[in-house]
């Protein structure tokens, strides 16, 4: 006879929750639940089950999507002081080893990260024209329609488990009862929250909750907090999590709390707050790495590693520092030091395209041209459709050094056949264009990717170049004028708009 029919079905309910089979877990607590709809712990076990299997950290920030930026209502400054806005890039007032002209921005104009995070690929796009041509993820310039879309799909997560109907019907409970017995009242909102994704019951029943521990629990008033976050209350979730911080402090209300002011551009009180947090929790990572990725996205980097670099006195295996950092010295010419870090990340187990890719270029510009080829093939025999396009646009990135135009030419226009939103790929097969001298065909690819990235520089200047060739001062001068907002301090950008002026001048 196997153990599972020897053990008791609540214990062996209790042991596949706590191994995460909760699949297992469900079916035993649906069994016992027909036989018993009344057994509290069967129940219980049954809605932890359900909840674990779609739960979230909340703790992340989310993508904002075209409803959350458009529709608004919480407006803020529209010029910024410099370093006090993550939401305008190019405001940062302190001092950074890496310019624009180094490290490449991203579609949104913020500076290229070590490691893809929620956030780091987000703008705040004035027009609904921009919002559309804006990208929210690292491969596509194409938006998300919202970023409650998530939740959406979870919100249906019950009636895909419970062919009958869902599990705990919302609109029938009694709240206020549920409320008041702590043992049932934790899970419930857990449920409701991630499960369901019934915000105004979620909150309804925190509230109740906290009125019956007599404002006493902390914890109620952090679900309070995630609730108003949610329904994107920011003020009202910063009050809650100002309360249960002042009550408890606890490591999740400081990352709670600094995702709020993240979320009102507010990243100097974020900051403050880190540090605070720092103070009482000193060595907790996840601190130190909030502060760094904000300081980063001030475009503060240098203080942003040092950060990085203190993490690894308390984790010396943390990918995402060890990633940034690996980053931070490509960008700072010194491939070297940065083929370390990838190495390292290679050691521990992270194989997959893009840490390949970084390998690839950084033995190119390390002159190892032999390994180069090798970690590109790599590359792509691992790349999928979202990633595909950047390993060929980097192969015609190298074949551009050493001189190959034909395989250049093919690259691009294979990183163009992946992903047809590819701007820099456009840029580039623009100027190889130029060097044939079909005019024509570069002005066109020099538009598209213009229309695709508008924070691109590089083909700004290049189609101000092109018409300036061609006698075309008038578009000339305006799109090199777009080069000098994208990047104030291009030199030649500078010079070709001085050169424009003087010939107007003349005339």
């Amino acid at each position: 006879m196997s153990i599972e029919r020897q053990m008791d079905p609540l214990f062996l309910a209790r042991s596949y929750l706590r191994r995460r089979k909760y699949d297992l877990c469900v079916d035993i607590c649906t069994k016992m639940l027909e036989k018993n709809p009344y057994d509290q712990c069967a129940w219980y076990m049954k809605a932890k089950a359900l909840t674990e299997q779609v739960y979230i950290d909340e703790v992340e920030a989310d993508d904002d999507g075209i409803a959350e930026m458009l529709m608004d209502d919480n407006s803020i400054a529209q010029v910024a002081r410099p370093g006090t806005s993550l939401k305008k890039p190019g405001t940062s007032g302190q001092g950074s080893s890496t310019s624009q002209g180094i490290r490449p921005m991203s579609q949104s104009g913020r500076p290229v990260s070590g490691f893809v995070r929620p956030g780091t690929q987000s703008g705040r796009p004035g027009t609904m024209e921009q919002a559309i041509k804006t990208p929210r993820t690292a491969h596509t310039a194409r938006p998300v329609t919202s970023a409650s879309g998530r939740y959406v799909r979870l919100g249906t997560a019950s009636m895909l488990s419970e062919p009958d109907g869902p599990f705990i019907n919302p609109a029938q409970l009694n709240l206020s009862n549920y409320a008041a017995r702590p043992g049932l009242n934790k899970v419930l909102f857990e449920y409701l929250f991630y499960h369901e994704n019934d915000i105004r019951n979620s909150l309804e029943l925190a509230a109740l909750a906290t009125q019956a521990s007599k404002y006493e629990d902390w914890w109620w008033k952090q679900q309070l907090g995630k609730c108003y976050y949610r329904l994107g209350l920011y003020r009202d979730a910063e009050k809650q999590f100002q309360s249960a911080l002042k009550q408890q402090a606890t490591v999740d209300n400081y990352l709670y709390l600094a995702k709020v002011y993240i979320k009102l551009d507010q990243p100097l009180a974020a900051l403050e707050l880190f540090e605070e947090g720092m103070e009482v929790f000193p060595g907790e990572i996840t601190l130190i790495i909030g502060s760094a990725r904000v300081h980063e996205g001030l475009g503060d980097l240098d203080t942003s590693v040092k950060f990085y670099k203190k993490v690894f006195n308390y984790d010396a295996s943390c990918v995402e520092a060890i990633a940034c950092i690996g980053t931070h010295n490509f960008y700072s010419d010194m491939p070297e030091i940065a083929l370390r870090s990838f190495r390292r990340l290679l050691q521990m187990g992270v194989g997959n395209t893009e840490l390949y890719n970084n390998i690839a270029l950084c033995c190119f510009y390390a002159q190892q041209y032999d390994m180069s080829l090798t970690c590109f093939e790599r590359a792509l025999n691992l790349a999928h459709k979202e990633n595909t396009a950047d390993v060929w646009y980097n192969i015609g990135h190298v074949a551009v050094g050493i001189g190959d135009s034909n395989l250049a030419y093919q690259a691009f226009q294979l990183a163009l056949i992946s992903d047809n939103n590819h701007a820099e790929a456009y840029n580039n097969l623009a100027v190889l264009e130029m060097r044939k001298g079909k005019v024509e065909q570069a002005r066109a690819y020099f538009l598209s990717a213009i229309s695709i990235n508008q924070e691109l520089y590089e083909a700004h200047y290049n189609l101000s170049i092109l018409s300036e060739g061609q006698g075309d001062l008038n578009t000339s001068f305006k799109e090199v004028r777009k080069s000098l907002e994208a990047f104030p301090e291009h030199v030649d950008s500078k010079n070709l708009l001085a050169q424009l002026k003087q010939y107007f001048t003349l005339l």
